[in-house]
């Protein structure tokens, strides 16, 4: 049976008031732009599809047209379900002027409740999020006042307090591969990451609905092997090929990043962090690096710690990296393109990841920090009203072993001077990032100390720790003085015994 099709027949299939399920990932990585771009213009030409719920684990788009930008409309969507929103401004305008409903739920739980919804279980069951704004005791994950239906609530089991985030129909999946046959067999052997594609079919499928998928190429009946075959045809209810695909906003294909081949590579595959206060941050983080240890970096200023450990001579080829799309060693990109790597050794889908950091397969962690409070808790998902999400930040942070938070002392305006004899703040800046109690809880302080996890804040101005007691003070920057230049820009009063000096050799020049 052949299954192939146009964009704008699926497009006409979409109906109103129904739920979407899109897979995807910044940079371009199997989004399935080509059908999402036929959608969106029906809509613009008819008014239809109208009033959807639209779901999504992590960020997609190009913070302009593509991606979750073409739902951005007004009266195309009544509700968001999705962990990370930066990649569409133009949803985040939505969100907070109260257009839509939106519901912002770690990446991973999302990943997991549409396998649980697909295999017919009672929704997801897990630890994850408590304590954090998706606890509905913080808020549910509800992003604004006109959201009101409770998704997720408390239960007790064997005598432990857990999450349960209810199930939902998934009216229509739409996914990307490489190749697909007239069956619907569908491989993604040559993209960048698998992402969620199988569990999103799985949801859609078994819930009565319809699977869209957008390929590369065409490919003769049986002549895909099977072993790459992530989504079976049974699943698969129409194509379309589409031979411009681009594997990530780079263009092209790569294959050293979907792992046919291997590239040869130095040093220089991984780029220095060129600004000085990050890369001072980035530094003094590398110090964290254990040795053999399974090691994860978040999005922003961590993403500048491999570069830095690769020409500091930290253990970097002793460590065991992974990212939450999937993906296992190798150079890891960042920025835009932040979740691919060439030259990995292992990708796995993205829910098969998160399931190993779920469970605590990360030793150590290296995160961004947008705000940290007096009890330690640490904001990354809400900041200045503007909704961001925690994509994997949330099953990651609260079940790693060790957590290394990296973040500016301050913002906004902020002239800061890195020399070789030590920091001198020029200017402070205008926005305090450590505040009496962040805006939402995005990392729980409390829930790290029940939980016996390894805590530390570093600044380029000072180091803190989380204790049985607080957030010490455990390092400053030489050149800095604490009276002067921490305490009076602090909104809290850390805790002070005898703090260190860091590192002076931090401070001094590198080698591109």
């Amino acid at each position: 049976m052949n299954k192939l099709t146009t964009p704008q027949r699926i497009a006409a299939q979409i109906q109103d008031n129904t739920t979407i399920a899109i897979s995807g990932n910044g940079g371009g990585m199997v989004e399935a732009d080509y059908l999402l771009a036929a959608i969106e213009q029906r809509f613009l030409e008819t008014g239809h599809p109208c009033n959807l719920t639209l779901v999504h684990s992590l960020g997609i788009g190009d913070r302009e047209h593509k991606g979750s930008n073409r739902f951005a409309h007004k009266g195309m969507l009544k509700r968001v379900i999705a962990g990370h929103f930066t990649w569409s401004p133009a949803m985040q305008a939505l969100v907070r002027n109260e257009d839509i409903e939106a519901y912002c739920f770690p990446g991973g739980v999302i990943q997991a409740l549409l396998r649980e919804i697909g295999a017919g279980r009672p929704g997801l069951f897990t630890h994850v999020g408590l304590g954090s704004f998706v606890d509905p005791r913080k808020g549910g994950g509800k992003a604004n006042r006109i959201t009101r239906d409770e998704l997720v609530e408390l239960i007790e089991i064997d005598g432990e307090t857990k999450l349960r985030y209810r199930p939902f129909k998934v009216d229509y999946a739409i996914v990307r591969g490489t190749y697909a046959d007239p069956n619907g067999n569908i491989s993604l052997e040559e993209e960048a990451i698998d992402m969620d594609v199988y569990s999103m079919a799985l949801a859609a499928h078994n819930s009565g609905g319809n699977v869209f998928a957008q390929v590369r190429d065409l490919v003769e009946p049986g002549s895909l092997n099977p072993r790459h075959v992530l989504i079976p045809g049974v699943l698969v209810d129409s194509l379309v090929e589409y031979r411009q695909q681009e594997q990530t906003y780079l263009g092209g294909y790569d294959l050293s990043i979907s792992g046919q081949q291997k590239r040869l590579s130095s040093r220089d595959g991984i780029a220095l962090v060129q600004h000085p206060v990050r890369r001072l941050i980035a530094r003094r983080a590398a110090q964290e690096l254990l040795s053999g240890a399974s090691t994860n970096f978040g999005f922003g200023i961590p993403g500048g710690i491999p570069g830095i450990a690769l020409r500091e001579g930290v253990p970097y080829k002793s460590l065991w990296l992974s990212v939450e799309q999937g993906v296992h060693n190798g150079l890891m990109l960042d920025d835009a393109l932040f979740g691919c790597a060439r030259n990995a050794d292992a990708i796995v889908s993205s829910l098969d990841q998160f399931d190993f950091y779920s469970g605590g397969g990360i030793d150590v962690t290296f995160l961004g920090m947008g705000e940290m409070d007096q009890h330690g808790n640490v904001n990354v998902s809400h900041l200045n009203g503007n909704l961001i999400g925690p994509g994997g930040f949330l099953e990651i942070a609260q079940n790693a072993k060790k957590v290394v938070f990296c973040g500016t002392f301050d913002a906004k305006g902020s002239k800061v001077a890195v020399t070789p004899e030590g920091l001198t703040i020029e200017k402070a800046g205008e926005i305090p990032k450590l505040v009496s109690d962040v805006e939402k809880i995005t990392f729980s302080g409390d829930y790290a100390r029940q939980s016996g996890q390894n805590v530390l804040y570093v600044t380029e101005r000072a180091v803190f720790r989380l204790t049985s007691d607080g957030v010490e003070l455990a390092e400053i920057a030489p050149g800095v003085d604490v009276e002067r230049d921490i305490l009076p820009y602090m909104k809290f009063k850390p805790i002070i015994r005898n703090p260190a000096v860091m590192d002076i050799g931090l401070f001094s020049a590198m080698e591109e």
